[in-house]
């Protein structure tokens, strides 16, 4: 059994209208085509959906019901493509970003506000993961966009860059450090140090920094999220190793914070997405508004 959708609009235009005269106007197409159409379609599908006599044709009951279903199916045919027609005008849509908590907080939320005022009906599904899930969230398809800490070359991964920022020393109140214009690795390797945890991109560049400079990192205190390491170090528990774009320091004014003479702490980041594959017309809006 087949039939196309010039043989369902012939249908539901002839049950509607009537007659395949006014059906054939309708659709823009000859009477004697239309009247082919529906008598392939009778042959297709087995079963009579006119009845004809010298006055016109009227469906039968097979006829009606058909035309029915078929223009529920028509109907959602419309919204689909009508659907479709809005993403690629960039009035919908939908994207998932992956993206590491340390931006989130950062870059995200102006580049929002900025995508909503061009593309209000766009949506985006943010997704705070470390370093080395974001990279294989967009590998797996699971997010089309992410923003990661560029840790090296990824075959499957295409990256543009975003920005840079370094880790800084992050000072409890009344810290002695505060008198020095910078806090060298030596200092920060023999004092008490709050950390984020071992999967987190910023623990790695730290790491790397501290044995590059034959030097052994023992945290005091290791943290999940930037706001707890950012209390801790408040609380004068130990001195952080932060990002100086994190925005968890510009809402404590209390702490002052040193810049760190390591190259290896200064981070690349980076907008991911999957080599060779296309974007979405929304996922495009948003690199767009990152990107800018």
């Amino acid at each position: 059994m087949s039939y196309s959708l010039r043989q369902i609009r012939a249908l539901t235009a002839a049950v509607e209208t009537g007659s395949f005269g006014r059906a054939a106007l309708r659709l823009h197409v000859s009477q004697p085509a239309l009247t082919l159409q529906i008598r392939a379609l009778e042959e297709s599908l087995g079963v009579t959906l006119f009845d004809r006599s010298a006055r016109g044709v009227r469906p039968t009951p097979a006829g009606q019901a058909l035309a029915a279903s078929f223009q529920r199916i028509l109907d959602d045919l419309e919204t689909v493509v009508a659907g479709a027609r809005e993403q690629a005008q960039r009035r919908s849509g939908v994207v998932h970003l992956a993206v590491l908590p340390s931006v989130a907080a950062n870059l995200l939320p102006g580049a929002l506000a900025r995508l909503r005022a061009a593309h209000p009906g766009i949506r985006v599904m943010v997704r705070d993961a470390v370093a080395r899930r974001v990279a294989a969230l967009v590998k797996a398809g699971e997010a089309e966009l992410g923003i990661g800490h560029a840790a090296g070359p990824e075959p499957e991964l295409e990256e543009t860059p975003l920005f840079e920022d370094s880790l800084v020393a992050v000072l409890p109140p009344g810290h002695p450090f505060a008198a020095l214009k910078e806090v060298g690795l030596p200092a920060l390797a023999a004092a008490p140090l709050v950390l984020t945890d071992p999967e987190s991109s910023l623990r790695t560049l730290a790491e790397h920094a501290f044995a590059a400079a034959g030097l052994a990192i023992r945290p005091a205190y290791e943290a999940t999220y930037m706001s707890t390491a950012v209390a801790l170090v408040r609380a004068g528990l130990g001195i952080g190793l932060l990002p100086a774009t994190a925005v968890e320091l510009r809402v404590a004014p209390l702490l002052e914070t040193r810049p760190v003479p390591s190259p290896l702490l200064r981070r690349r980041i980076v907008l991911l997405r999957r080599r060779g594959a296309s974007l979405s017309p929304a996922a495009e809006a948003l690199a767009e508004v990152l990107e800018g």
